[in-house]
């Protein structure tokens, strides 16, 4: 049989209809992916564990040693940032997850095929971060609230100890957990820039851990002026409820936000224009 007659008895080929995909195919495809890692529950386990343990720690071991203490330190004694304290720790992995979930792909080379599936890769980098970004706030409000009644459930009488009600408690306590999924996105936004596992948790933990000291090494008038801007110092402030050199805790939280959207924009500028 000739092609002609094949074709006429075929019928005309017809074209397949192109591929069609929303935010929400992109975000229930982020959050398979996410919930799917085993990295997923070992650092969100560890950011509870650690944020509630190291702050009921921080908070009995105040408890044990009040009657020892002197009247200065009972007087300056800030009962809501001690039984916080393990914000700090917990933004560790809460990092460590949020650069696991762009890196991840890269290192096993499933990214390829998440972009052969979906090539607009600035929806694609919003839903992961959506999607992430949601997980991370969950998870670092509910560490906030336990380790703050937690630790106010230890400061029994005599020591000092505050309620949700007390004056900028609630602020306090919300406030640590949102800076804590902004801490997550920052790591997203780094890790979409580098896309090597090992370097971006180096620039996060470096830009966290070895940027403070390096800031602090320099004139007492320059190092002020600088500190304010950087993320401990803002989640001092967050979590504080005594007034200090740093910004505001809500002018913080929004700068911390503008931190996390000029990483994020870059790494999709940076994503659309690089290769796989």
């Amino acid at each position: 049989m000739s092609i002609s007659a094949m074709s006429r008895t075929v019928g005309p080929t017809k074209a397949l209809p192109p591929g069609r995909y929303g935010i929400s195919g992109l975000l229930a495809s982020e959050w398979t992916k996410l919930r799917s890692l085993r990295s997923t529950m070992w650092t969100l386990g560890l950011t509870v564990v650690l944020g509630i343990g190291i702050s009921a720690l921080a908070t009995a071991e105040t408890r044990a040693h009040w009657s020892s203490m002197s009247l200065g330190s009972r007087l300056s004694f800030d009962p809501t940032s001690t039984s916080l304290i393990g914000v700090f720790f917990g933004q560790l992995t809460i990092g460590v997850l949020g650069v696991l979930v762009m890196t991840g792909e890269y290192g096993s080379g499933t990214i390829r095929a998440t972009l052969a599936a979906a090539p607009r890769r600035a929806l694609v980098l919003a839903a992961k971060a959506a999607v992430f970004g949601f997980v991370a706030l969950v998870i670092a409000e509910t560490v906030s609230f336990l380790s703050y009644f937690l630790g106010q459930a230890l400061l029994t009488a005599p020591a000092a100890h505050t309620t949700l009600s007390s004056p900028g408690a609630l602020r306090a306590v919300a406030g640590s957990g949102i800076y804590l999924g902004l801490i997550g996105l920052v790591a997203l936004g780094l890790a979409t820039i580098i896309r090597h596992t090992a370097g971006s948790i180096s620039a996060f933990l470096g830009i966290l851990l070895v940027l403070p000291i390096l800031v602090h090494a320099l004139p007492n008038s320059l190092a002020n002026q600088i500190e304010k801007f950087m993320p401990d110092q803002i989640g001092a402030s967050v979590v504080s409820l005594h007034q200090s050199d740093a910004f505001g805790a809500w002018t913080g939280l929004l700068l911390m936000c503008g931190y996390a959207v000029v990483l994020l924009v870059a790494g999709g500028v940076l994503l659309v224009r690089r290769d796989a």
